[in-house]
Parts: C-alpha cells; sequence; structure tokens
C-alpha cells in the first residue's frame, strides 16, 4: 500500500521507532541511498509520530533542494540557515553561559572579503591566528554541515554568505550569552523559547527578499495564461484555499518546502487518498507556482519535488464495459422515453465521444458530408477538453438503423437535450454524468472498476483493437492526440472515418 513507508516503523529488537522512506527514482543519484533511515529515539508510539513528520519535513526539503540543484543563496538565505548555529548555541551554553568560548571581541574580524575560505591566516594580519583559525573551522564545518543537510548545492559566493552567516549567528548569540553570563537573563527573553534554548527546524526561505504576494493573485495569473475551464478553476482554488486555511495566511512568498509536505501530511492524516493529494492538490498547486516562477514573480517553487507515492490497486483499474454488460445498457435505453437515457448511452457506445460532448451536442451539429451523416464536438456548443477533443464523428450504422436522425429532425434547433439543466459550469455533461451515472447503476452495474459513462471510451479501444481498426483514424474520432506528429499530415476524410467505424458489428440485443 502506498505511504507505507512514511509510517513509524518499529525495530523489532530494540524497540525503537525509526523513519524509513523510500528515494523516488529520479533522486537516487542525487540522495546517493535507495532508503532514507533515520532513528526517532523513542519507543513511545505517539511521540514517534510527532517525530516523524519533522524529519519528514526535513527528509522531504532536502529532496526538493537537491532536486533545484546548484545556485546562489542570497544574503537572506543565508541567514535563515545561520539561524540554525544561533538556536543551537543558545541551547548549548544557555544554562552555563559563562562557559561559552566564543571570543565576541575578534569576531567581526573573521573572513574578511575577497580571502578564500579556510586560508590560514599571516601572523601579522591578526593579533591571535590560531583562535581565529579555530573560530574559522568551525564555522566553515557548521556551515557545510548545514547545507549537506538541507540538501542545498550552492557555489562558492553562496558558500561564503553562509559561512559569515554562521559566524554572525554565533557572535550574537555570544553576545547574549555574555549578559545572562552577568545574571541578566531578562536580556534576550521577548524573543521565542524555541530560539533561545531549543532546537528549530530551520528552513530556508525560498521566498527571501520578496515582496508579499497573496495566493489569489497568482490563481488569477495562472488562470489567465492557461484558460481554463469553470470547473478546473473552481477546483483549483479550492485546493488552495485548503492550503492558505493549513498555513493560516495568504501569502505565497512565505509558502516553504516544508509548508507543502506539512499540508500533504494533514491530506493524508484527513483520510484522502493517495492519488486524490496527488492530482486534486499537490499538482495545482505546483502549477499555480510555476506559472509565478516563471513570471518572476518567485524566486522558485517551493512546490517542485513534493510528491506522494500513488500505487495502482489490483483490481481497482478502470475498465471498459463487455459485450453483455453493453447489452445490458442499450437494452434498457432501447425501452426509455427520456431523450438523455435512450440516445446517450447509445452514441457513447458506437462512438467512443465523452458523455460531456454527447450532452452538449446541437442540432446543427449533426450534418453530412460526402453521403456520411456524421456529429461535430464544436467549441461552440460548449467547452472541449483538450485541442483534439474538437472533431467530426461518423454516426455508426447501428445509430442511423435505430432512428437517431428521426430523433435529430424531431427537434427543430438548440440542443438535442435541452431537458439538461446546465451545472455551475453551464455545462450539460455535468447533470447528464450524474442522471445516467445513477441510472446505470440502477441496472445492477455496480462493479466500482466500471464507469458508467467513461467506460464506453475503453470498450471503443477494445472494439478498435479486436476488429483491426486503423489507428490513427481512430485517434481522430475518438478525440485523442497521442500520434501528434504524423496526426498533422493529411485529411481525415469522412468516408475514411465512415469505412473503418463500420467494422465494428452493431450489438444484438435479442
Amino acid at each position: 500500500m502506498a505511504l507505507a513507508m512514511s509510517r513509524p516503523w518499529k525495530h523489532p529488537k530494540t524497540g525503537i521507532y525509526w523513519l524509513r522512506k523510500r528515494v523516488p527514482d529520479d533522486l537516487q543519484k542525487l540522495v546517493g541511498k535507495r532508503e532514507e533511515k533515520q532513528s526517532l529515539g523513542t519507543r513511545d508510539p505517539t511521540e514517534a509520530k510527532r517525530k516523524l513528520l519533522a524529519a519528514l519535513t526535513e527528509v522531504e526539503e532536502r529532496w526538493a533542494n537537491l532536486k533545484v540543484g546548484p545556485r546562489t543563496l542570497t544574503e537572506r538565505e543565508a541567514y535563515d540557515i545561520g539561524q540554525h548555529a544561533y538556536d543551537y548555541w543558545l541551547k548549548t551554553f544557555g544554562d552555563n553561559p559563562s562557559e561559552q568560548p566564543w571570543d565576541v571581541t575578534i569576531g567581526a574580524d573573521l573572513f574578511p572579503p575577497h580571502i578564500p575560505l579556510g586560508w590560514a591566516p599571516e601572523d601579522n594580519l591578526f593579533p591571535e591566528p590560531s583562535i581565529i583559525e579555530q573560530m574559522e573551522g568551525f564555522c566553515i564545518r557548521s556551515a557545510d554541515a548545514r547545507l549537506q543537510a538541507l540538501g542545498l548545492a550552492t557555489d562558492e559566493l553562496g558558500r561564503r554568505r553562509a559561512v559569515k552567516a554562521v559566524a554572525s549567528a554565533i557572535q550574537r548569540a555570544s553576545l547574549l550569552l555574555n549578559e545572562w553570563a552577568k545574571g541578566d537573563f531578562s536580556v534576550g527573553m521577548s524573543a521565542p523559547v524555541a530560539s533561545r534554548v531549543g532546537p528549530a527546524k530551520s528552513e530556508p526561505k525560498h521566498a527571501a527578499a520578496v515582496k508579499a504576494i497573496s495566493f489569489d493573485e497568482l490563481i488569477k495569473s495562472w488562470a489567465a495564461e492557461n484558460s481554463p475551464s469553470p470547473r478546473t478553476l473552481y477546483n483549483w482554488t479550492g485546493a488552495v484555499e485548503r492550503l492558505k486555511k493549513s498555513l493560516g495566511h495568504d501569502d505565497a512568498a512565505r509558502l516553504t518546502p516544508g509548508d507543502m509536505v506539512r499540508w500533504k501530511t494533514s491530506l493524508i492524516d484527513a483520510g484522502l487518498k493517495p492519488k486524490t493529494i496527488r492530482d486534486a492538490y499537490l499538482a495545482p498547486v505546483r502549477a499555480i507556482l510555476g506559472v509565478a516562477v516563471k513570471d518572476l514573480r518567485l524566486p522558485s517553487n517551493p512546490a517542485a519535488g513534493i510528491t506522494i507515492g500513488v500505487k495502482a490497486k489490483p483490481g481497482a483499474t478502470r475498465r471498459g464495459y463487455s459485450d453483455d454488460e453493453a447489452k445490458i445498457v442499450l437494452k434498457a435505453a432501447k425501452q426509455e422515453t427520456d431523450s438523455v437515457r435512450r440516445w446517450v448511452p447509445w452514441l457513447c457506445a458506437y462512438s467512443g465521444a465523452r458523455v460531456a460532448e454527447i450532452c452538449q451536442l446541437r442540432v446543427e451539429d449533426v450534418f453530412e458530408i460526402g453521403g456520411v451523416w456524421s456529429f461535430k464536438v464544436d467549441p461552440a456548443a460548449g467547452r472541449v477538453k483538450t485541442l483534439g477533443s474538437e472533431r467530426s464523428v461518423p454516426l455508426h450504422p447501428a445509430l442511423i438503423d435505430a432512428g437517431f436522425l428521426k430523433f435529430k429532425n424531431s427537434i427543430k434547433k438548440g440542443p438535442l437535450f435541452a431537458s439538461l439543466t446546465p451545472d455551475r459550469f453551464g455545462s450539460r455533461g455535468g447533470n447528464g454524468t450524474k442522471l445516467l451515472g445513477r441510472w446505470v447503476r440502477s441496472l445492477g452495474l455496480d462493479d466500482p472498476r466500471l464507469a458508467p459513462n467513461h467506460s464506453w471510451r475503453h470498450r471503443m479501444r477494445t472494439l478498435a483493437r479486436r476488429h483491426a481498426l486503423d489507428p490513427d483514424t481512430v485517434d481522430k474520432f475518438i478525440g485523442h492526440t497521442g500520434r501528434e506528429v504524423p496526426n498533422g499530415y493529411g485529411e481525415f476524410e469522412a468516408q475514411v472515418a465512415y469505412r473503418e467505424i463500420s467494422k465494428i458489428p452493431t450489438l444484438k440485443l435479442d
């Protein structure tokens, strides 16, 4: 089952809980191993769950940084990294501040500009070069270790900034400890406890030095560039609203990879399926932030690299209608007086078209060309899913024999299925999908792998293989664009499409 590795793992001998998480295939070379292992240092399952979340945040943040690759750190990012050293120094010497070894009188003289890191100073340049060398060496090792722990690959300038930020952080902590050593513990007590005496999980701010920007602004920019359907805009806005609620603010510039990991974990805890989390939540946020990065409104995408394992369960994949199941539906439809239940299943069964495409057909979308009756999926009738969705589809002989043209001619103008009211997004297909879904289930077809509407498209592919239809022509009239380059050449004549679809025999219902 997906995500099993994201739960605390209890060592069978010691009883201590561990983090164990598989490294994604595309990151194994960068991480240098196939699995992350880390002791949580506790036998208490409740504490293990709490520690696991913090450990997962660090692991996935490091993966996200590794995926970004080498880059230069800004000064603000470097100082965020240095905060870890500040917290460490206060935690280590806070109880006995007079024992801290840092010499604040020469701290400001460390790392002169333009001198390489690790360079040994001359005796005549500094009064006590050995002490300076010790202090500089400690800062270099601390900064390098922190960069490695965060998965941050940086150039020499970024490394120098990180090292100097560590030195500055320790000096600030040491100055505070000097005041505490005099007995004045009131100094610096306004700072959060975690900053004074506890280790804080530092996160390099990917939005460093970036002006605050609301998620709503980014959604508008993304929508203006991508022209999403009303349904997609509604769903993606809902995903961002859920993220905002989790964050407790509306500033996209403050979002970090750690925030994304915590949000993902909260979605898991809420019982959402991994595929839903991936497709309905992580993917929309990643795409919206990606446009913001491209437009230079954010320096990086904190959602990049934040993933979740999705593993299909055996017996859970979607399938098409079998011949017997198709007979049940088409035979029941033939007895219907309601035009939607009567004709939409038949049109889907003999064309492989989407239910929404059929539900929005108009009288003028059914026409004859070169002696071939066809219907047209036209954006003027309603929104189409992809560029390849706009197409003409020949009417199978079974539709003509069943009297579909007579039904079409009985309507003077407008929608063929006017009884379907548009949903909140202006689509007749939304309500048509619900109506037909309930109706098909009422016929006793309750296999969850069978989608009452979409399984007609799967069936058409099966029939196309069974009766050796031309793949390019099938792609065209179904509305798939898998072979885009070859399909861009030549014409798809109605007579050819009719010849191919007619190879599929009419299903005998008696």
